[in-house]
């Protein structure tokens, strides 16, 4: 990606614009992004945000960017010691367990780890110091061991979300508790209870509110000020909501630049999620299916834009990133044949210097336009690998048959150089967008061949006895025989295909693909 870079811009949900993305920090970028509460697997939604902020993360790396970022762990929630004392499990041990799976998931999602993973339960004296500079600057009262923000001190309370404040009844998103002064105030300290964990502090024993945690982590690491704060759409009221009101309530110059929030993933056009019962895990998908043809589906729609799940689309997924990866290791088996040919340097032992193909810089430039220019649009994924990327994968296909046949010299070592930058460049492409694992491209079609066998419920053994079944019908001019064994093994997603004398398979889209729960 060596075009010229063009200004990032980002939609901030505080403005409801696109703005210039331009850090307070020239070069230096602060991101915190609300992570999970750790009591279950993570289901789509949260790999969703978790790879829309990888995005922005990666992408903001390659514009050179030092970029500090957060993702926090809730490991310290009402939900958590409803599940622990469901198992009988100690709620931290609980927490701590389903931390570790969200990690392996966010390995699986090839998401890069955050430069800070901070937990509630590593940070009371940070939170606890907090809410103190809260109460002393009179946005916050005590009553009987719990600490309760006064939403009616800040002026400008429903800035991010365009909630009134006269529009909140209790019971509406917010505890019904008579002790409110008013009914929309949130707890930032919550006094024990018997069988809870809890923390000693100078209002008596307890635990945090869920709000508060995040201004004193962020807080803690990036500071008062910082450029970008995300998470998912849900999050903009009350929980994003109330850490502007707190943040400023503990310091007048609180501020975070612009403000990131990403679609639901809806399912039958319904929001996903735990208490609709109606959501898939990350791992129930992983299993079934290739977890870069899960990321490349949740890509597949622009960050902010609701994502209806559906099985069809994630065959598509994974048939487009089959697709990719058996062009690059086509690229790869034809190049390597050609090595001792290939000169150093662009250039032939007699001097003469090799260009790219005219076609080559055309479909070179092309990308780098088309990429940047959609990353550069409020990281616009939706279409990003379609266009100039799928040209590019075309000239690969095409090149990589004619360098197959007899050349003159100096059109061959084109080519070559050809396909040696273009290949480059869709490499520079995926690992922007984190589809590029640290694997061959043979393994990860080895693994996309797995995934498709098991969405089959065959085993190669079996392919390969229907395939020979199928090879012995034709020499017995048995073709009805023989077109029923390769629709029957289409309509699982196994495309059977003739390679001169050889019949080999890939998986495929399902000719009837019916939507189905992961099982």
């Amino acid at each position: 990606m060596a075009a010229e870079k063009k200004e990032l811009r980002v939609y901030n949900s505080m403005t409801q614009q696109k703005e210039a993305f331009r850090p307070a920090v020239e070069g230096k970028v602060g991101m915190y992004v609300c992570g999970v509460t750790a009591y279950d697997f993570s289901h789509l939604g949260h790999g969703r945000a978790a790879v829309a902020f990888d995005v922005l993360y990666r992408y903001l790396l390659h514009l050179g960017y030092e970029v500090t970022y957060v993702r926090n762990f809730t490991d310290v929630d009402d939900k958590i010691i409803r599940r622990s004392n469901e198992t009988g499990e100690n709620p931290l041990d609980l927490s701590n367990r389903f931390c570790q799976e969200y990690l392996t998931d966010m390995a699986d999602l090839q998401c890069l780890p955050p430069t800070h993973q901070p937990r509630v339960s590593d940070h009371m004296e940070q939170i606890k110091d907090m809410i103190t500079q809260i109460i002393n600057n009179d946005c916050a009262y005590v009553v009987d061991g719990d600490v309760f923000f006064a939403v009616d001190k800040i002026s400008n309370y429903g800035c991010l979300s365009g909630q009134k404040l006269e529009n909140h009844r209790a019971g509406e998103r917010v505890a019904v508790d008579s002790r409110k002064r008013n009914p929309a105030d949130f707890a930032l300290w919550k006094a024990a209870k018997p069988g809870e964990p809890s923390w000693e502090s100078p209002w008596g024993p307890g635990r945090p509110g869920w709000h508060i945690e995040c201004s004193a982590m962020s807080a803690h690491y990036l500071s008062f000020k910082f450029d970008v704060h995300g998470g998912g759409i849900d999050l903009i009221f009350p929980h994003h909501e109330n850490e502007v009101a707190q943040s400023r309530a503990a310091c007048q110059e609180s501020c975070v630049s612009y403000w990131m929030h990403n679609g639901h993933v809806t399912n039958n056009n319904e929001k996903m999620s735990k208490s609709l019962g109606n959501f898939f895990t990350i791992r129930q998908i992983t299993e079934r299916y290739h977890p870069l043809a899960l990321r490349h589906f949740l890509i597949s729609a622009h960050y902010r834009s609701p994502l209806n799940y559906s099985v069809l689309q994630l065959e598509g997924a994974s048939e487009a990133v089959y697709y990719i990866y058996q062009t690059l290791q086509d690229c790869e088996d034809t190049l390597s044949s050609f090595k001792e040919a290939t000169p150093s340097e662009g250039t032939e032992p007699k001097g003469k210097t090799v260009r790219v193909l005219p076609d080559a810089e055309k479909c070179i430039k092309g990308l780098q336009k088309d990429f940047l220019d959609k990353m550069a649009d409020d990281l616009n994924t939706s279409h990003v690998l379609t266009g100039a990327f799928q040209d590019v994968l075309k000239f690969i296909n095409n090149n990589t048959n004619t360098l197959k046949k007899k050349q003159q010299k100096q059109r061959q070592l084109a080519i070559i150089q050809s396909l040696t930058e273009i290949e480059k460049e869709v490499k520079g492409v995926l690992d922007i967008l984190g589809l590029l694992p640290p694997i061959t491209y043979s393994e990860i079609l080895e693994q996309l061949k797995g995934k498709a066998l098991i969405r089959a419920d065959l085993t190669e053994e079996q392919i390969s006895r229907l395939i020979e079944e199928r090879i012995l019908a034709r020499k017995e001019k048995d073709f009805p025989k023989s077109d029923r064994i390769r629709a029957d093994l289409t309509v699982k997603g196994i495309a059977l295909m003739d390679v001169g004398t050889e019949t080999i398979w890939r998986p495929c889209v399902p000719a009837e693909q019916e939507e189905k729960l992961p099982s």
